[in-house]
């Protein structure tokens, strides 16, 4: 059974520097009709950089939404009509000072689907060859070289508890182990 809600009306709330957030009137499949509140992200990438040894290179910086710090993997929100693989370039440069010989698109994940529209778009850098970071001027990040395999286990444990990141580390674990066979 199809369940597809129709927009019938929205209004803005909140205009920001990233996001938007509107409250909408939506008919159900049967007939009711409910609010939705929406937040409108651009989207983004996440990049996951691991060497030919098999360590990843993560960011730690503080989240202010979370109050702490976190290990997390480079990402960053798109530009204005800026295609993922340029925006996931350009974010594993000014964060980690990399370039890489081969991005693989891992896919597209949607952080919280029943309120934002953010969908990140995951990718895999190999063959890293270093240059100079430059991040964004109010961004102050440390860079953590760490073993794919540390990674998967601190995911498993709860240790990291950024969703991107999680989606990440296992999903190149998952890719590169069968590149391997």
């Amino acid at each position: 059974m199809d369940f597809t809600e129709k927009r019938l009306e929205g209004e803005y709330k909140y205009k920001g520097l990233i996001v938007n957030v509107r409250m909408d009137k939506a008919e159900l499949f049967n007939g009711h009709v409910v609010k939705r509140e929406v937040v409108e992200h651009p989207g983004g990438v996440t990049i996951l950089p691991v060497d030919s040894e098999g360590n990843c290179y993560m960011v730690e910086q503080f989240r202010y939404p979370m109050g702490k710090m976190m290990l997390e993997a480079p990402a960053g929100k798109l530009e204005l009509g800026e295609e993922p693989l340029l925006s996931a370039e350009r974010e594993l440069s000014e964060e980690t000072g990399f370039t890489a010989e081969k991005m693989v698109y891992m896919g597209r994940y949607c952080t919280s689907p029943g309120i934002s529209t953010e969908v990140l778009h995951i990718y895999l850098a190999l063959g890293l060859k270093a240059g100079k970071t430059h991040p964004d001027e109010d961004e102050y990040l440390n860079i953590k070289k760490m073993p794919l395999s540390q990674l998967a286990d601190m995911v498993m444990s709860g240790e990291i508890d950024d969703g991107k990141t999680a989606v990440a580390i296992l999903k190149a674990e998952k890719y590169l182990k069968n590149q391997s066979k």
